[in-house]
């Protein structure tokens, strides 16, 4: 029986390649908004990040999202981020 094929993506922060669902995808949508996509399907520009503070601060001191998204992230996007990946990391992944 043929392998299935898993999707790896890199983290933008630690460039850690790992399987796409174990990665937080984040978009910034046409209307220039930045947001967690939970779904992966969002319109947009996206990029993956581990679910670790530690790589969101790396992200923010490296400028990684900004060169991803082709923008600079505003201030109150890295906050919105931070509080996100802080109540996902509180709950068990299914």
């Amino acid at each position: 029986m043929k392998q299935r094929h898993i999707p790896q993506r890199s983290c933008v922060a630690c460039r850690t390649v790992q399987d796409k669902k174990n990665l937080v995808r984040l978009v910034r949508t046409p209307e220039g908004e930045i947001a967690i996509d939970p779904t992966g399907k969002q319109s947009g520009r996206g990029a993956y990040l581990c679910p670790r503070p530690d790589c969101l601060r790396a992200a923010q001191k490296r400028k990684s999202l900004d060169r991803a998204f082709k923008a600079t992230v505003p201030a109150e996007a890295w906050t919105r981020l931070e509080a996100a990946l802080a109540d996902r990391g509180e709950r068990p992944q299914q």
